[in-house]
């Protein structure tokens, strides 16, 4: 039948790209990583250096996904193909209509595993800490920065990620003035760089009587979690950091605690400040802290070719007109549309919802064209 042969020509057009993917994805160079890594476990002193051996033992984990995900990949065509071809011997309609959908669902396991390949950089496989502050626009703006946190948080759970919340400080009437938080999953930092710059909002603000169109921006700061040895590395005088303490509060002013557990830092010569209130005492806070402070610093040093850090701090752009790098429209029309790739989406409230996949693909796309 012709749709049965439409499936399985679709299907076959899939052989060489699959070829190509392995080829992209290093499975047989990972193979023996995860081979060399295996026998490293077994080795009696494996466990001497507890941190050394959960970082294998994570990256191990992450290299035996990559191939199983592979494998299942090739697997799930092989069987899709071997189901056509006997359900059109049997001339089985009734197995049409699964064909259609396992054929749909494969050709987006193969293209999230292709986006896999794009991912490349040295920090892109880590978790990824996000920090949202409101810009110009004042409420709205606020409201604005609470709308890009629930579609952070959503795209985050429809992809399996974990969110766990590290400093949350509430707008004055409505909203967010700035939340920090840290997506925890395999590449999270990898897709999420895509999100780093000022977001823009235009609508019929809610918060105008008048039913007046108000612009408003947020800013997204994206940062990699660094490993141990890494952190390590990166020595700070903390001579050049003001570390206060407050009270930390939850959501709606409640949870608010009876002694100084929430820490933030201001770091002198950049001028950089990170918060956490996440931790029960004062001393994880402040431990959350230097992590990201130190995780700040290493990203603005490498993003400026390793320049001295305390010439950083007039690389950071205005949370205003001009500098964003997408435009969410609401009113007179609905459109999101990324400035960088000219990627675009009608949907608004799907990208609302967490619909992010097209924007970080046309990113990640563009980024390995300009290599």
């Amino acid at each position: 039948m012709l749709e049965f042969d439409n499936i399985r020509l679709d299907l076959e057009s899939y052989e060489v790209p699959v070829a190509e993917l392995k080829d992209a994805l290093h499975i047989d160079r990972v193979s023996d990583q995860i081979s060399e890594y295996e026998n490293r476990m077994q080795e009696p002193d494996f466990w001497n250096n507890v941190e050394k051996a959960t970082e294998i033992q994570q990256t191990l984990g992450r290299l035996k996904k990559k191939v199983e995900s592979y494998n299942a990949l090739c697997a799930e065509r092989e069987d899709l193909l071997a189901l056509c071809e006997l359900a059109n011997e049997e001339e089985d309609l009734d197995s049409l209509e699964e064909l259609k959908t396992s054929s749909a669902k494969f050709k987006e396991d193969f293209e999230k595993m292709r986006l896999e390949t794009l991912l490349t950089g040295p920090y892109d496989a880590n978790n990824a800490t996000i920090t949202l502050h409101a810009g110009a626009g004042g409420t709205e703006a606020m409201d604005w920065c609470s709308m890009l946190y629930r579609m952070y948080t959503r795209w985050a759970e429809s992809h399996g990620f974990s969110v766990e919340e590290l400093d949350y400080v509430e707008g004055d009437t409505a909203g967010i003035q700035s939340v920090s938080f840290m997506i925890k999953g395999d590449y999270a930092y990898g897709f999420l760089r895509s999100e780093l710059g000022v977001h823009r909002l235009v609508r019929i603000s809610p918060f105008d009587a008048a039913g007046r169109r108000h612009t408003s921006f947020a800013s997204c700061e994206v940062i990699p979690e660094l490993d141990q040895k890494t952190e390590d590395d990166i020595k700070i005088d903390m001579s050049d950091v003001r570390v206060d303490t407050y009270r930390a509060t939850g959501k709606g002013g409640q949870h608010i605690n009876k002694t100084d557990t929430a820490v933030r830092m201001t770091h002198n010569p950049t001028g950089i400040v990170v918060s956490c209130q996440a931790e029960r005492s004062q001393l994880q806070n402040k431990e959350t802290c230097l992590r990201m402070l130190k995780a700040k610093l290493f990203a603005l040093a490498r993003a400026s070719e390793m320049e001295k850090i305390e010439d950083l701090k007039g690389n950071q752009m205005e949370i205003a007109w001009g500098s964003q790098i997408r435009s969410y429209v609401f009113c007179p029309y609905t459109l999101v549309k990324d400035n960088r790739t000219g990627y675009e989406e009608v949907d608004v409230d799907s990208v609302m919802d967490g619909n992010l996949d097209g924007f970080i693909n046309a990113y990640l796309s563009g980024m390995k064209n300009e290599k």
